[in-house]
């Protein structure tokens, strides 16, 4: 388990969470002017936790919506840091764990980093918008949810899955390309399987 949340804090690292946030702050930019119904946020977030693992992925998911939020002033993005944030917490993880090796590992974190947005949106959905996410094809769903008398949690829960699941399938396979295609000797530099030295 030590290993799994063992983070290195180096110069590669500390050029990553940069990277990652602006990347994540393009996809989002370009997702909500093109009215997509897909967040398209949270790219950098999952290179994060497949390179540096899930403290880092974690990092770079809350700092890109509090970013993100303050600069634009949107605040329903701000709020969302803690779904960000478990994004990149889910997707490191299961990066440690080696899903990220193969594209069928690639599927399954992605399927994983979805409901964990999912379960971690819909209570704020519900709390802060009225059931609502923000996303015009999402909220779509929620009205015609509503329309047909369903309670408003299940409404928002759907609302979320159509767009957070797909979202993130699409997010991780991006992900996996761009993983595939870094060479060795840079991926080595955020590796954290090697032998941790004990300070005793």
């Amino acid at each position: 388990m030590k290993k799994i949340f063992y983070t290195k804090f180096n110069a590669a690292t500390l050029v990553l969470i940069p990277a990652c946030i602006g990347i994540n702050y393009l996809g989002k930019l370009f997702a909500q002017l093109l009215k997509l119904p897909l967040w398209l946020d949270s790219i950098g977030t999952c290179i994060g936790g497949v390179l540096g693992g899930p403290i880092i992925g974690a990092v770079c998911g809350a700092a890109n919506n509090l970013i993100y939020g303050f600069t634009t002033g949107d605040s329903i993005t701000l709020i969302y840091a803690l779904t960000s944030f478990g994004i990149g917490l889910a997707v490191g993880i299961m990066a440690r764990l080696g899903l990220m090796k193969k594209f069928g590992g690639a599927l399954l974190t992605a399927v994983v980093a979805g409901l964990a947005a999912v379960a971690i949106s819909t209570p704020l959905n519900c709390i802060f918008w009225g059931g609502t996410t923000g996303n015009i094809w999402g909220d779509a769903l929620f009205t015609a949810t509503q329309a047909a008398g369903m309670p408003v949690a299940i409404g928002s829960f759907l609302d979320e899955v159509v767009v957070d699941v797909p979202d993130k399938v699409i997010t991780l396979i991006v992900v996996f390309a761009i993983v595939k295609g870094l060479p060795n000797k840079l991926i080595s530099l955020y590796e954290g399987n090697e032998k941790i030295e004990s300070l005793d």
